[in-house]
């Protein structure tokens, strides 16, 4: 569960609805990593992501993710 607030919009996986997960490598991978898109009530996207240390993602984090990005995303 994370929340983060951007451009003062709360982002919170526990309230929003699990579009889509992708995971590259496995589990204990430094260079694997989640990325999970979410949809909120209000009908914005935000990507969580998190992974090992030689990942783009080092730390999990809430990325608020434009249309073409979700588009991108839904087609991995």
């Amino acid at each position: 569960i994370m929340k983060k607030v951007i451009a003062k919009v709360e982002y919170d996986t526990e309230n929003a609805k699990l579009v889509k997960k992708y995971t590259e490598g496995y589990f204990g991978d430094p260079a694997g990593f989640e990325e999970s898109l979410y949809e909120t009530e209000g009908g914005k996207f935000f990507l969580y992501v998190n992974g090992g240390e030689e990942s783009p993602y080092k730390a999990e984090n809430i990325k608020k993710v434009t249309k073409k990005e979700v588009e991108a995303f839904l087609a991995k």
